[in-house]
Parts: C-alpha cells; structure tokens; sequence
C-alpha cells in the first residue's frame, strides 16, 4: 500500500498543499521551521488520528481557520481508496471513506498503516511511562482496529469512575455526608472488563514484538543486545499470575477471564486508598514497560547512542510485524538522520530502502543517505515543490 496524493487544507501551515506521491523513496528537503514534517504528521495522523508532537487537534489546525481537512488516496494494487478527515477542534471530528456519506473517524483507522520515526521516539526509551503505553496502544489498534472502540471504552469508564471517587474523596475531606458507593462495583467490574481486553493485547504484543526488535537492535548495533521487555501491571502479582496462565494455557478467551479477575481483585485491594486520593490506583493507564538492556535497565544506563537504537528497533520491529499481517505500511522517517552518527544512519537507511514506501524529511539533501535515492520535494515558504 503507498499513498498517492496528499491533499491538506487549513492544516498547520498550509492552507492548501496537494503533494502526488509515488511508491518508493520520497524526501521532503528544506530548512526547519518550512513545514516538511507538517506533510509525513497529516499521513500519520490519517493512521492513528492523533499526532506524534502534540496531544490535541487545535495546533494542527492554520491559525485563522476554524478546521482542517486531510484527504489520501491510497493504492494497494489495483484498488483504490480515498480518505478524508475533518478535524474541528472542540467539535466532533468527522470522516468519508471514497466521498461516500460520512462515517465514524474510528472506520478509517487500518486503511492508512505507518510507522513513524521520529526525534520524539528518544522518549520510548527515556521518557515517562505514557510513552510506552501509547506506542503499544498504537501497535494494537494498527493491528487489530477494533480495539479503538475497547480504548475508547476503557477512557471513558476510567473517567466515570474517577469522577466519583473525586466527589467521595471530596465529600471525605470537608466533612460532609458519605457518599453512596455502591455503584463504585458496576465501574469496577466495566473497568476490569475491558481492561483485561487491552492488557490481554498488550501482553501478546510484547511476546511478539520482543524477537523482532532484538533482531533490529543487532542489525543496528552489532553485539550491543540483547534487548528485554517485560510488562509491569499496576495489578501486581495477580496479573503477572494471568500472563503466566496465558503460556500455559494458550487460552485467549481463559486468559482474558484471569485478567479481569486480576483487575477486580487488585481494585478491591487498594478501594480504600482509591477513595481517600479520588482517583482510579489500578488499570492499563497507570502500567508500564520495563526495557532492559542486556542486563541493565535502558532507561538511566544506556547512553544516547543505545537509547536511540533502542527506540528505532522498536519502530523496526513494528514495521516487521504489521508487514508480516497485511499490507506493508508507509514508512516515515523525521528528520531521523540528522541525529545519527554515520555508522547508524547507513545500517538504518540499508533496512529501511526496500520499504514500498518511505518518506523522508531533512534539513539537508546531504541529511539523506545515497541508498534512499528517489524523488525530491523543497519545502520553503509553505510551497512544497518537485525538484
């Protein structure tokens, strides 16, 4: 699958932009600050709908306009496919796939698959645990689309739920009557449920995503691994007892059951602490992924050149794994190069080459390695411009 045409209105800087694309090596050259990585953020936002530099729409639209569009076409063979999103901030989103009537933002997600490298990626390995559970959740939906909707479930229960055990952690603090809690079990057993759906994910994600990024550890850095990744459950033991099961049994359907027992058994353990503090103490939003390598944890231990090995092998396993279950994705890559030693930038561009599409941004032709030869756009001023 490659995109073919990009086309962006009232997006970050452009108020119009239509980009043909063809299949293999494309970069956008150009000073900072002109809008090249504004072109490869709209192609992965039409992938995950969010961005990888900010958390919310309202920078992504021009300053001026009131919303911004994005619109792909897409080959994969001989078909064809068009899609468009809508982004109108403190509004709901809207979607057309193939100018038909418009369908929900969530339809499009598995049309478009990316992986995108970027600057940002330092913070899989260096950074908060967030960043783990969004390059995860990521994977998982570009996997499996459906799990958009469990996401989006487990959000909103997780904010139900946190918003009464605000009012009792309040109602405690200034004296007042004790709340009625007895619809804190309902929230538990939706927060377990569809909890024990994204961690159960999580889990096989992890399993098979670990030999794939070892594999791209060594072919980036020679004798540098071996890597590990081991989930932390703020469910604790109990989880861990359910992942265990899962090798085991090999279960999907038991597994998820031993997950959800896990959940509710570890809410009911911290209930009190949770009412005192009013917020939600247990759950996939407060989990984590330990990196390890070789023996030694990557965050704090491995130096700058190893963290960022790390995070491109992640990015290189996932580019492995979705290619591996259907159509190869477009590869992206932001100004990535610039931030590589020699040895680094030309073992990562030698993987990346026979990608069906990669799309590069840098400051500089000379950013850009000799084996990504392809076509050239300048980007300045807004313009992007074939060379």
């Amino acid at each position: 699958m490659h995109v073919s045409h990009l086309s962006l209105a009232d997006f970050r800087s452009y108020a119009r932009a239509e980009v043909p694309l063809d299949p293999g090596v494309t970069a956008f050259v150009g000073p900072n600050g002109q809008g090249k990585t504004n072109l490869v953020e709209a192609i992965g936002y039409l992938a995950t709908l969010g961005s990888h530099r900010v958390s919310s729409d309202a920078p992504l639209v021009r300053m001026g306009a009131e919303r911004a569009v994005i619109r792909a076409a897409l080959t994969q063979g001989e078909r064809r496919q068009l899609v468009e999103l809508e982004l109108n901030p403190g509004r709901a989103n809207r979607a057309r796939i193939n100018r038909s009537s418009q369908v929900r933002p969530r339809d499009v997600l598995g049309i478009v698959r990316t992986v995108l490298f970027a600057p940002e990626d330092l913070a899989l390995v260096k950074g908060d645990p967030g960043e783990r559970r969004r390059f995860l959740d990521e994977l998982v939906t570009a996997r499996s689309p459906r799990m958009a909707a469990v996401r989006s479930d487990y959000e909103r229960v997780l904010k139900q739920r946190n918003t009464l055990l605000k009012s009792a952690a309040m109602a405690r603090r200034h004296g007042g009557r004790s709340m009625d809690l007895s619809t804190l079990d309902v929230w538990d057993q939706h927060l377990a449920r569809t909890g024990a759906e994204l961690l159960a994910h999580r889990l096989d994600l992890i399993a098979t995503l670990l030999p794939l990024a070892d594999k791209a550890y060594e072919q980036l850095a020679p004798g540098g691994g071996p890597l590990g990744m081991a989930y932390k459950s703020s469910a604790g033991a109990a989880a861990e007892s359910a992942e265990s099961a899962e090798a085991v049994d090999g279960g999907a359907a038991r597994t998820r059951e031993a997950l959800y027992e896990a959940l509710l058994a570890a809410l009911a353990e911290v209930r009190k602490q949770e009412i005192e503090r009013g917020v939600t103490l247990v759950g996939p939003h407060r989990d984590d992924v330990l990196l390890r390598l070789g023996e030694l944890p990557a965050k704090g231990y491995a130096s700058h050149g190893e963290s960022w090995s790390y995070a491109l092998a992640l990015r290189l396993a996932s580019y492995e794994l979705l290619r591996s279950e259907g159509s190869e994705p477009v590869l992206i890559l932001d100004d990535v190069f610039a931030e590589l030693d020699a040895r680094r930038r030309e073992r990562l561009a030698e993987l990346v080459a026979p990608g069906e599409q990669v799309l590069v941004t840098a400051a500089v032709d000379d950013d850009v390695p000799g084996v990504l030869a392809g076509a050239r756009f300048g980007v300045s001023g807004g313009e992007v411009t074939r060379l």
